[in-house]
């Protein structure tokens, strides 16, 4: 049985939550690596900040490429949505202005349901 077009859209807005949810996650890792983690080292001579931080933040921006990847295969993203949406993962801060972006995919797509 085919799925019907109700459940596709659940299916997405699910994804949709969900990539929010890491990219807040892999922004906030990422705010913590440059501006936490990194005076530490430099200023404090802290150097197991970075030690710390740095594979949290990785493995969370790896989380995110690969939910990207799940996002954009199953639901109609154009590629600039696809690029900007990587761009945005190597700006600081960016992570806040793409989960604004991803809310707004998620209301479009309810609102279509």
């Amino acid at each position: 049985m085919p799925p019907t077009t109700s459940t596709v859209h659940a299916s997405e807005r699910n994804q949709l939550m969900q990539m929010r949810r890491v990219s807040m996650l892999e922004g906030t890792t990422l705010v913590a690596l440059l501006f936490v983690a990194v005076p530490l080292k430099h200023i404090a001579g802290y150097p197991v900040a970075v030690t710390v931080m740095g594979p949290v933040h990785g493995i969370a921006f790896l989380l995110y490429v690969w939910m990207l990847l799940q996002t954009v295969s199953g639901a109609d993203w154009s590629r600039r949505e696809i690029t900007r949406a990587v761009i945005v993962a190597f700006i600081p801060f960016g992570a806040f202005v793409n989960e604004r972006f991803l809310r707004q995919k998620q209301a479009a797509l309810d609102l279509s349901a």
